[in-house]
């Protein structure tokens, strides 16, 4: 387990070494300046300006300089902002955080007991139900869904009741958490109970299921031991890139519904040409994808002892 641990770990880092090297090179690639949106920043002191974040440097000096930046946990200075990117990033991703939990909670519960259900009723209403979710849910884009759900469930309902349901925008209080949670986590609830339907199916035709019933276990013995703990697994598989991708996706759900989360700043730097706060983004953000992705595969050795990390 620690060696399997080690080798695991040393590919995260390998592989948020080449995410920082690409992003570097690439920001430098986008045609403009950081500066030029400052039309007071002229002359001798668009010099200094640049002297002062290191953009005066060959391009491969400050690749280097902002590698050894990095591995002391330095991301630099916001050009926007004027702040550190890690202070930022302290600040901004509680919120973003808080509206991609919501929205994981709402995907992965809901997701798996409507795969649960599909699968045992196969057939019947509550199966064609929950295949009409997922078709929507894979069909309609979040920001798409996001402004259905603020037309007819904010403005809509309020014209008809004379009061204020969901609000459209903001963010603070649980009525407001609701619109932007379900519109984030639909596509990703979509996901989950398709696979969980899919594999409970599988399951339930297996040969150990029979010999369960014949031993004169109960269904609920049946469901919860032996169907559900093995038809979980693909649903774990893709836990990891799911959280990381309702994370990344606050971005455009944030914009929406007015969120002052993270994803403000991200594309607001990419207007901007904010290298720093471009690059601080984004490994920040394939940092979380490495590190749940290596969480899941940790998980399979203690949900399901058949896996052999060791091998």
């Amino acid at each position: 387990m620690l060696k399997y641990t080690l080798k695991r770990i040393g590919y995260a880092v390998l592989t948020l070494f080449v995410l920082i090297t690409l992003t570097f090179f690439m920001m430098r690639m986008l045609p403009g300046d950081p500066f030029l949106g400052d039309k007071t920043v002229t002359g001798t002191a668009l010099e200094n300006m640049k002297a002062k974040y290191g953009l005066d440097k060959p391009v491969i000096v400050q690749y280097f300089m902002y590698i050894g930046n990095v591995c002391r946990g330095d991301l630099g200075t916001s050009i926007t902002y004027s702040k550190p990117v890690r202070d930022i990033i302290n600040e901004a991703f509680v919120v973003s955080a808080d509206l991609g939990i919501r929205a994981l909670l709402f995907a992965v519960i809901f997701g798996v007991l409507l795969g649960m259900v599909a699968a045992v009723k196969r057939g019947s209403g509550w199966d064609t139900f929950s295949m009409f979710v997922a078709m929507i849910g894979v069909s309609v884009p979040s920001f798409i869904m996001g402004a259905l759900l603020q037309y007819f469930l904010a403005l809509q309902l309020r014209k008809v009741f004379g009061v204020t349901i969901f609000p459209v925008q903001g963010w603070g209080t649980f009525s407001r958490t609701l619109l932007p949670s379900f519109a984030l986590g639909l596509s990703s609830l979509a996901t989950v109970s398709r696979l969980m339907r899919t594999s409970m199916l599988d399951v339930l035709n297996q040969d150990y299921i029979k010999t369960a019933k014949a031993k004169g276990l109960s269904g609920t013995q049946i469901l919860w031991r032996h169907t559900v703990r093995n038809a979980i697994m693909p649903v774990l598989t893709i836990l990891g890139p799911t959280v990381a991708s309702v994370l990344t996706g606050t971005f455009v759900i944030e914009s929406i519904f007015n969120i002052p989360g993270l994803g403000k700043y991200f594309v607001m730097s990419i207007k901007d040409l904010d290298y720093t706060m471009i690059s601080g983004t984004t490994i920040f953000y394939g940092g979380l994808l490495v590190v749940c992705t290596l969480v899941v595969d940790l998980l399979y050795g203690v949900i399901d002892p058949r896996v052999k990390l060791e091998g």
